[in-house]
C-alpha cells in the first residue's frame, strides 16, 4: 500500500510540475486515458511496461521516477553533450572544457 501511494504522489508531481493533466500525461506517453485514469481510480499499481512508458512521457528513467533526491533531468541537448564527451580523449575534454571556461567569462 505505501508504494501505491508513493508512486501516485510522484505522478502527481510530475503532472504539477509540467502543469499537464492526465489526458496530456497519456498523449505524451502512448498509453490510453484509460489506462492513466485506472491507476487513479483503483488505486493500483502500473504495469512496469506502463510505468517504463509513463516515465518515457514525462522524459526521465525510471530511476529517475523513483529518486528520493531531486535529479537533474536532461534535456536532449545536454544528453547529446555527454553523450559525445565519453568519446572524446583526454586531451580532447581539456581543450572543449577551457574553451567553454573562455566562453563563460565576462
Amino acid at each position: 500500500m505505501k508504494e501505491k501511494m508513493k508512486i501516485l504522489r510522484r505522478l502527481d508531481q510530475l503532472l504539477l510540475e509540467r502543469g499537464w493533466s492526465e489526458y496530456r500525461l497519456a498523449k505524451e506517453c502512448g498509453l490510453s486515458e484509460s489506462t492513466i485514469a485506472n491507476i487513479y481510480r483503483r488505486n493500483s499499481l502500473p504495469s512496469l511496461t506502463t510505468l517504463h512508458a509513463i516515465c518515457s512521457g514525462f522524459g526521465i528513467s525510471i530511476s529517475q521516477f523513483f529518486a528520493e533526491d531531486e535529479m537533474v533531468e536532461l534535456t536532449p541537448e545536454t544528453r547529446e553533450l555527454f553523450e559525445r564527451w565519453v568519446l572524446l580523449t583526454r586531451e580532447q575534454k581539456n581543450s572543449i572544457l577551457e574553451i567553454m571556461r573562455l566562453f563563460g567569462q565576462k
